[in-house]
């Protein structure tokens, strides 16, 4: 038996899962998850001491692999998460008594938990074709709306095993079709000083409530605009149809034969943004693929825990491969 700590660092909150690694082929056994503010911790060094201050399923120096899903850029061992007023370096786990460490982009953790039990009550926006070719095998493409656009690929990588491919396609520029939607288009570059407006700025909580205030006219934030999203059809349809664009490019792309994953906190505390006939209306839009892009399986991520099991999986993997 082997255990894993498997992390999702957060601006606002961090989850730690702590899971058990058992057979070759079972996936890692979650025995409990703690969740704590980040930013009221100085140091990653500071946040792990809190975790282990309490009685924990096991302790630090027992832990065969800690992997850390964390929001930025991985440099090996350091990122410098551009939401969280302190750098995080696999050296600090050492001070815990961690001892082996890993760091993963927390959307690869998103990647890796569309392969884990987190995913079992997604909500199915488009079921798979019965044609098993589509899905087996295919690579699985994740994209979620939260404070910026997030995008990773999970392609399998020869060895029973999966690679994740991050992407940063959510600073590409946005493909916006017709008069309106380019007159949008000018009027987010001139509220943001962008030099191009980009998915961030459009399929994102600051862009939900930046395509309101376009639509109708008022200003408001993400949560004061969320419980009244049924009074404004347009707000909805607009960003059903935006988030559905954004997919739709990005499977096509890596070709998301093993289906589409959507994930993040704007469609997963709003649902009807995803769930609104627009949205699947424009991912099967397509001159040339629509057959194709009508049979893969569309799912939404509701588990805010996912990114937990995603690096879960990446360790086991990790564990497995050194054993």
């Amino acid at each position: 038996m082997q255990r894993i700590l498997a992390a999702d660092i957060g601006g606002t909150y961090s989850r730690f899962g702590f899971f058990e690694l058992l057979g070759e082929a079972d996936e890692p056994r979650l025995l409990s998850i703690a969740r704590l503010p980040t930013q009221e911790s100085e140091s990653l060094h500071a946040l792990l001491e809190l975790l282990f201050s309490e009685q924990r399923p096991f302790a630090a120096s027992s832990c065969d692999l800690a992997v850390l899903a964390v929001p930025g850029p991985v440099q090996g061992r350091f990122c410098r998460p551009p939401n969280i007023k302190w750098n995080i370096d696999l050296y600090d786990i050492t001070k815990v008594g961690l001892g082996r460490g890993a760091l993963l982009n927390d959307f690869a953790a998103q990647a890796f938990a569309s392969r884990s039990r987190a995913v079992r009550d997604a909500r199915v926006l488009q079921a798979s074709r019965s044609d098993a070719r589509l899905v087996v095998g295919g690579a699985v493409a994740v994209i979620g709306a939260g404070t910026g656009l997030g995008h990773c690929a999970l392609v399998p990588d020869g060895r029973n095993g999966f690679l994740a491919v991050p992407s940063e396609a959510g600073h590409v520029a946005f493909p916006f079709v017709g008069d309106n939607e380019h007159a949008y288009g000018e009027y987010v570059r001139r509220a943001t000083g962008l030099a191009y407006c980009h998915g961030d700025a459009v399929v994102s909580g600051s862009g939900l409530s930046r395509l309101h205030a376009f639509l109708a006219g008022e200003v408001l934030t993400p949560a004061m605009l969320a419980p009244r999203l049924p009074n404004f059809p347009h707000t909805v349809e607009w960003f059903a149809r935006f988030y559905a664009r954004a997919a739709r490019n990005y499977a096509l792309s890596v070709l998301a034969l093993g289906g589409v994953y959507l994930c993040g906190g704007v469609a997963a505390k709003n649902p009807i943004l995803v769930e609104h006939p627009a949205f699947m209306e424009e991912f099967r839009l397509s001159p040339s693929h629509h057959d194709l892009l009508s049979g893969l399986p569309v799912m939404l991520n509701i588990n805010e825990d996912s990114g937990v099991f995603g690096a879960a999986i990446f360790g086991s993997q990790r564990l497995r491969r050194r054993a």
